[in-house]
Order: C-alpha cells, then structure tokens, then sequence
C-alpha cells in the first residue's frame, strides 16, 4: 500500500500526518495540486521488461493519460538489481542525483508498475512523503520543489509521461533536506 507521511519542513522529528487510506493520501496531494491514481498492476512483466513491453501491458491506461494530459513522449525505465560493481555504481549515482531539491518546467508524471520509490513534495512548510508502489500515478505540477528516493537498491519499472520531447530536466535548488528527512529503506523498514 502506498504510504503518506507529512512532517514540518524543519522538523522531520514530528510526524504530523501518516496514512496508508487511498481516499486521504489522494485528498491530501489534491490540496498540492498533486494527482494520485491507483492502476490494477499487471503481473506478468519480464524481470527486466523493455519500455515497449511495458507500455503494451499498460497501453489503455497509458493512452488515457495522454489523451486528457496532452504527452508527447511516453517511456518505461527500469532499475533490477545485479550482483554487479558496475549496478552498484550505476544505482548509487542515479540515486544521489534525484536526492538533490529540484523542480520542472513540465508536470512530472510516473506510474510504478513494479516495486517503489519516494516522492517528497516540499510544499506549504511542509514536506509530503508519498511512498509509491507498484500500481501507483503519481503527477506532480510543473514547479513543485521535490526529490526522490530510490533506496540503496532500488528496484523498480516506472512510466514516464513528458510534454517535451527533452524528457527529464531539473531544475535543482541547491537544497539538500533530502539528509535530513527519513530515507526510501527507513519508510520502508518502519511498515507494518
């Protein structure tokens, strides 16, 4: 289940909402502008799935999103973990780089069809944790201040959505609360 967890900006010590109820995550993130969706999750992907293969499992959902959004460019990524120093070094440089506050000019639409990731929305003097799993959309608004968590062995199919045909382009704060705030593993770790 996808988890929220919200604490003061300057206080990542103070929980001041945690929720696991679909209906509340999504009426929280509304009030950013933030769109929640919950897909039925197809079963059946390749351990390490090419985008095509990706975008044909999930094509009516995917096809919706771009007719209502207007997408230009649609792509499926993913990180499977390999008992390699060459994965290692890969996940941990993608991992450290998305840690940094940044922004977009364009929304920033994902959709994990396969295992998780950390959104943390930096909104209102607070920031917004949205663990998200397999069967999770997630659209955060062009120009909201936000990172990413992978964890220190991310494993995760995700679709992209852009407007641009430059896909990923941040715009980074210079901020870092990503070192202060509980991590992708911590939230994880903490479940249950």
């Amino acid at each position: 289940m996808t988890l929220l967890t919200i604490w003061p900006d300057d206080d990542p010590a103070t929980v001041l909402t945690r929720t696991e109820d679909g209906e509340t995550i999504a009426d929280e993130l509304k009030q950013l502008g933030v769109r929640f969706e919950r897909w039925p999750v197809v079963e059946n992907l390749p351990a390490a799935p090419t985008s095509e293969e990706v975008l044909a499992a999930y094509e009516p959902y995917v096809a919706r999103v771009v007719e209502n959004e207007g997408y230009l460019l649609v792509d499926a990524l993913h990180m499977t973990p390999e008992d390699t120093e060459e994965w290692r070094t890969k996940a941990a440089e993608a991992r450290q780089k998305f840690l940094n506050e940044h922004t977009h000019d364009d929304d920033e639409d994902r959709f994990f069809a396969r295992g998780a990731g950390v959104f943390y929305l930096h909104a209102n003097d607070k920031v917004h944790a949205v663990l998200c799993e397999a069967g999770d959309l997630l659209s955060v608004p062009a120009n909201t201040t936000h990172w990413f968590d992978m964890g220190t062995r991310p494993d995760y199919v995700a679709i992209r959505f852009f407007h641009d045909e430059d896909g990923w382009v941040g715009n980074f704060t210079g901020a870092r609360p990503a070192d202060i705030f509980p991590d992708f593993d911590t939230l994880s770790a903490g479940r249950g």
